[in-house]
């Protein structure tokens, strides 16, 4: 696989902080977005970078005041099914990606973002 950058793209992230320092307000934007690269605004946000010399996860999980319980209820759903997805592709590694699948239900069902079965 060729290394040699044929293009770049930046991704935006601007929090807007009260008083105390709290996130009131997140937009994101990105050069590559078909929508356009104008602000688009979010109320929550996981980001998560693996260093390459550390071999630690660095992370940053930001969410609104605004953000009810129930949003961040069905942002971790998604999110964890998300997750499941990634991991599959990376690894190929059927039975484990299952297994967190497996766990995203539940999650799901416990939550009432899905029924029960």
């Amino acid at each position: 696989m060729d290394k040699k950058i044929k293009k770049t793209s930046e991704i935006n992230i601007k929090v807007g902080l009260n008083e105390e320092k709290m996130p009131v307000q997140m937009t994101w934007s990105s050069s590559d977005n078909a929508q356009g690269a104008h602000p688009q605004e979010c109320k929550a946000m996981l980001l998560a970078l693996f260093d390459k010399d550390s071999k630690d996860t660095l992370k940053i999980d930001l969410w609104t005041k605004d953000m009810q319980v129930s949003e961040m209820d069905r942002f971790f759903f998604q999110t964890l099914k998300g997750l499941a997805d990634t991991y599959y592709r990376a690894t190929q590694n059927k039975e484990l990606a299952s297994v967190m699948q497996q766990f995203a239900g539940y999650f799901g069902e416990q939550t009432e973002i899905i029924p029960r079965m």
